[in-house]
């Protein structure tokens, strides 16, 4: 018996000493360890009036938690923010024409002389880096931000817009077009057929708004309707007792839109389904797939009318009085958002389309606009109320002094003739 016990003793002794070994190899180990200290990360959006929060920022937020950064997000200048110390601070830009806006934020918080590492992304920034880089003295970033492109945006910065009960991302990346008028080939010149929706979206939000630039040019369209449906997207579901919505909030592409297609998306939620109408040359077209969409049960739809581009007064009148027409022959509520085309090389909204359209004109069709919160309404009876009876009505409307566009009791009656 009493080598029995020696045994175990023997034994005893060789698992303390090992346990000792471990515990100084484990304690030697966390000596050489230098623990990571958390880097202090400002997101900045300049003060610009968008409806949508800014994507880039929301990734660039996950992307900084994940690590164990502290992320603070503001919108505009704040001294107090300014004054402080910050490892890194990140500005997004929207359009070209927000120059003055996003120029002048760089400018303010860069006179905190501690703060020098500042980031500039996004479109403006993509399309004006050399003259930001002059302005400035900061090097913007071009495109993309591809390291956090593909991660879940921080859904705790969306509280404050339009979209915050929706999750938002993409599907696809880049165009197959290179319409001269659009960014997208700048932005995301290469076209990505497919991107999973799980890693993007948020389970506990009721509506998607997908931002791809074209997603009828994907060869996986179908898989793409698949993986919406199978999130929960499908036609008349609901989420908590309502319905949810689905948004292609870029449009999709009426030379793409087939028969096939058009089914495919009547399966979905979609709500509305988005189509452009910015040349009168695609009039046919454009009326052959609003019946498809009759067809398919499709009923609200909104459209994108693009105006001084390579367009008149007159067929701008035409393309918004077909919707209405199409609204009263077939039930449906194409709601139109007329859109004022704007150079990329842009820095304000003061371009004009000489000979086409004048200042004047330009002026009378935003002062109707305003009346109308942006959008052509459904029916014809205000339509033709707000932009006349026909296009010879339109003209005279659009060229009347401000005030008595707004308050037509003031304005001269129109006469046939004029």
């Amino acid at each position: 018996m009493r080598w029995i016990r020696r045994e175990k003793n023997i034994r005893f002794s060789k698992l303390l000493k090992q346990k000792k070994l471990f515990l100084e190899s484990i304690l030697s180990c966390s000596a050489n360890i230098q623990v990571k200290k958390p880097k202090r990360i400002l997101l900045v959006e300049p003060a610009y009036k968008v409806k949508y929060p800014p994507l880039g920022l929301m990734k660039i937020s996950t992307y900084h938690k994940r690590q164990g950064d502290e992320v603070v997000f503001y919108k505009g200048t704040n001294l107090e923010l300014r004054n402080q110390k910050w490892d890194i601070i990140y500005i997004g830009t929207m359009f070209t024409y927000h120059w003055n806006t996003v120029s002048n934020t760089i400018k303010y918080y860069q006179r905190n002389k501690n703060n020098k590492n500042i980031k500039v992304g996004g479109v403006l920034a993509t399309l004006f880096t050399k003259e930001l880089e002059e302005e400035t003295g900061v090097k913007p970033h071009i495109g993309l931000y591809k390291k956090v492109d593909r991660m879940r945006p921080d859904y705790s910065l969306s509280d404050n817009y339009y979209t915050n009960n929706a999750s938002i991302g993409y599907m696809t990346r880049g165009c197959i077009r290179k319409c001269p008028y659009c960014a997208v080939p700048q932005l995301e010149p290469d076209f990505v057929s497919y991107i999973p929706l799980k890693s993007q979206i948020d389970p506990n939000k009721k509506d998607l708004v997908l931002l791809d630039n074209n997603v009828l040019a994907s060869p996986e369209f179908p898989r793409i309707i698949q993986e919406i449906k199978k999130h929960g997207f499908y036609r008349d579901a609901k989420f908590n007792g309502r319905l949810r919505y689905i948004d292609f909030n870029q449009g999709v592409d009426i030379r793409l839109l087939s028969e096939e297609r058009m089914k495919l998306l009547s399966e979905i939620a979609i709500f509305p389904l988005r189509l452009a109408f910015d040349d009168i040359k695609l009039k046919k077209l454009y009326i052959e797939k609003v019946y498809l969409a009759h067809k398919y049960k499709i009923k609200r739809l909104s459209n994108f009318i693009l105006y001084n581009y390579n367009d008149t007064p007159e067929d701008f009148y035409e393309r918004l009085r077909i919707n209405v027409e199409l609204n009263e022959k077939l039930g449906l509520h194409i709601f139109s958002f007329p859109m004022k085309f704007i150079p990329l090389n842009a820095k304000d909204r003061k371009y004009i389309n000489n000979p086409h359209w004048t200042k004047k004109q330009l002026r009378g069709v935003q002062c109707i606009l305003h009346a109308t919160h942006g959008i052509v309404g459904t029916r014809l009876k205000f339509f033709e109320k707000a932009f006349g009876r026909d296009v010879h009505e339109f003209k005279h409307i659009i060229e009347q002094p401000e005030e008595h566009i707004f308050y037509r009791g003031k304005m001269k009656p129109f006469r046939a003739g004029y």
